[in-house]
């Protein structure tokens, strides 16, 4: 593994370290010292007994690669004042004048910057009137919109204000709706839209709950602040004093791939201090004044939300691009210095460039870049790094195409953070090599987001980093990832048994994640442990395995692999039906239908190799024996993805049982005999 090392700012200690009212001086480490107290933390090997992890062993005595547990260092110490508004008062003391948020005109490209005093007085004012409203501390707001600037605005405001934000994906049914209206007490509702409004109303009226309901497009906002007129700033001042660390900040509700979502409850404490030691841990990405995030995924997701928090809490600029059609346009107009993704994008954006590239000369150009930029890759985590050829190579293909790739994400990002799923390796050697490293994490709900994440300093491809300050990961007897820190929430809102199975004994948060921890403090994820296959031959198979290589294919948007219980392992497959024109084209074949190319010969072809590939890295017990091409997508709309755009297992087995029993010639024996 390559360690690289970095000098901080000269003004990055100023911007990342917190003095919270109370305590008379925080204690906290600077970014070298970060890194070799991470070098230096204690490990616990699966043969017992704590080591540091730069201590050698004697080579007679062979000792597994594997860690058991791993606890990454404290870099900042905060105190119980320490909540979101108060990040957001000690950036406006640090820069008042300088821009902190920037707002796309309606007309055109331009982005209007947002003082960070401007920002502050736009919170207050809402904050107000959110109180003129009669909202009383802890009161519950519900928040219903595409990403956008008020949804920022709305959630500082009823932080300042002692209240709580709710967010409802703009996807979610009435249903959905009704029962996070109905299970959080909801006072009010602030949506994007009039038809978003009227939803709620409806969720409201079913189960005679008084919500107030306000709409983005009919003023909600400046509605909101002339109520709050005549509120004095002192009553502000008031709630943001009662706050504390424990206070609630938020009740997300996870979207749920099995049964009813459960609203998970996050305090101030939980998003504060796993900011301000991430600013500690990794200042280049946040910490400075030319940092810039451009949101486009959904504020409803909690890792958006705290990288909202982040990137307020930290020196630089926050854009929103509300509709991912204008994605493209808002990147290169706002040019963002970092992305927050999924892997999804960055799948696209390779097949994309890759199919524009047609099927004649510029196609193989773009597939010798892409190669070298994948060896290049690889070369940096040799000893000896990249050789005087392939670096040569690699300034040749940067002309020729990593710089117009960069361009298409704004032309001054210098990292892309990649959560949600796991991303192939080959891909990211790809960004890596073009100059767009990808910073792999891993995180849930329950943990605010982010666990861990490779940094600019300390990656290895293939994992998903090491654990963020000040957390404890821990890998169970079972190979379950376990979590214990300060950003684990605090429990399933209304939801006690729930909660209690959530945690074991001694307060370990089991994530329900399958995975790894290698004597680095490096995790890998390799699935849910619900969703482990067991054959009929009695071979553990983890779907992810197969599925996350095989969705890097242009042709294939989505894949669920079976096999529970069954003589081998096979999987269903779904076509991109974007990428199937341009694929069709440059294979020379003519436009279909999705409907049609499932069984096209050529397709059909083309898959199987993409599965002998998959197939590669795993035993010939785990490899997949059969495909079925379906001849629709799965979406949220049918039912079969999530609002994070996670498959629902469940139901896609279920709603294509027939297709499964077709494969294997028949039902199991057991629903056979019901």
């Amino acid at each position: 593994m390559a360690h690289s090392s970095s000098e901080p700012d000269s003004n990055t200690d100023e911007q990342v370290v917190v003095e919270p009212t109370g305590q008379e001086s925080p204690s906290s480490i600077g970014v070298e010292e970060a890194t070799s107290a991470f070098t230096s933390s204690q490990l616990r090997l699966p043969s017992g007994g704590s080591i540091d992890a730069g201590e050698s062993e004697d080579e007679s005595e062979p000792v597994s690669t594997d860690a058991l547990e791993w606890r990454a260092p404290v870099l900042v110490r905060i105190d119980e004042h320490t909540t979101i508004p108060y990040l957001l008062q000690r950036r406006v003391q640090r820069s008042s004048r300088k821009p902190i948020i920037e707002r796309k005109l309606s007309m055109g490209d331009t982005w209007r910057p947002m003082s960070a005093a401007h920002f502050y007085e736009d919170v207050q004012r809402t904050s107000a009137g959110l109180i003129a409203m009669g909202l009383e501390l802890g009161d519950r707001v519900a928040v219903m919109s595409h990403t956008r600037y008020e949804w920022t605005l709305l959630d500082f405001a009823c932080w300042c204000a002692g209240l709580v934000p709710v967010p409802i994906y703009e996807t979610s049914s009435i249903e959905q709706i009704a029962f996070i209206l109905r299970d959080t007490q909801a006072r009010v509702a602030i949506t994007e839209t009039i038809t978003m409004a009227e939803l709620v109303r409806a969720a409201a009226s079913s189960q005679s709950q008084d919500v107030t309901v306000l709409s983005l497009d009919s003023e909600a906002i400046q509605t909101i602040q002339d109520g709050g007129a005549q509120v004095r700033r002192t009553v502000l001042t008031g709630r943001m004093a009662q706050l504390t660390t424990d206070s609630i900040a938020t009740i997300v509700y996870t979207s749920g791939t099995t049964g009813r979502p459960k609203g998970t409850v996050l305090t101030h404490g939980n998003f504060t201090e796993l900011a301000v030691n991430s600013h500690r841990w990794m200042p280049e990405i946040a910490a400075g004044e030319d940092s810039r995030l451009l949101l486009f995924l959904p504020l409803a997701h909690v890792f958006a939300r705290f990288l909202q928090v982040f990137q307020i809490s930290g020196g630089g600029v926050l854009g929103h691009s509300p509709d991912t059609k204008n994605l493209l346009p808002d990147l290169a107009s706002f040019r963002p210095s970092y992305l927050l993704v999924v892997p999804r994008v960055l799948e696209k954006i390779y097949n994309s460039a890759d199919a524009q590239a047609g099927s004649g000369p510029q196609r193989k150009v773009f597939r010798w870049a892409a190669h070298v930029a994948v060896e290049y890759s690889r070369a940096l985590d040799t000893p000896e790094g990249p050789s005087r050829s392939l670096r040569s190579q690699r300034m040749v293909a940067d002309k020729l195409v990593y710089q117009k790739l960069l361009k298409l994400v704004g032309g001054n990002a210098s990292y892309i953070v990649s959560g949600g799923a796991p991303l192939s390796t080959h891909l990211a050697h790809f960004y890596r090599g073009i100059g767009l490293p990808v910073l792999e994490g891993y995180g849930l709900t329950e943990t605010v987001g982010p666990v861990s994440v490779n940094t600019p300093r300390l990656t290895k491809i293939g994992t998903v980093g090491p654990p963020l300050p000040p957390l404890s990961i821990k890998i169970s007897d079972q190979g379950e990832v376990l979590i214990k820190g300060c950003s684990v929430f605090q429990g399933y809102h209304n939801m006690p048994d729930e909660t209690a199975q959530a945690l074991t004994e001694d307060g370990w948060f089991r994530t329900g994640d399958l995975g790894s921890l290698d004597r680095d403090g490096y995790v890998r994820i390799t699935g849910r442990a619900k969703e482990l296959i067991v054959t009929a031959g009695g071979k553990n198979v983890s779907p992810a395995t197969l599925e996350d290589p095989l969705r890097s294919h242009p042709l294939i948007s989505q894949v669920v692999v079976v096999g529970d219980k069954r003589p081998f392992v096979a999987a269903l497959i779904t076509l991109d039906e974007e990428m199937l024109p341009v694929w069709l084209k440059n294979h020379g074949l003519p436009a279909m239908s999705v409907a049609e190319a499932s069984t096209n010969v050529e397709v059909q072809a083309s898959l199987e190799r993409a599965v002998e590939r998959a197939n590669a890295h795993v035993s010939r017990a785990e490899s997949i024996r059969a495909i079925r091409v379906l001849t629709s997508d799965f979406t949220e709309a049918n039912g079969m993805l999530t609002p994070s755009l996670k498959v629902k297992r469940a139901v896609v087995t279920k709603r294509f049982e027939a297709v499964i029993n077709d494969i294997y010639g028949g039902p199991l024996e057991e629903d056979q005999d019901k």
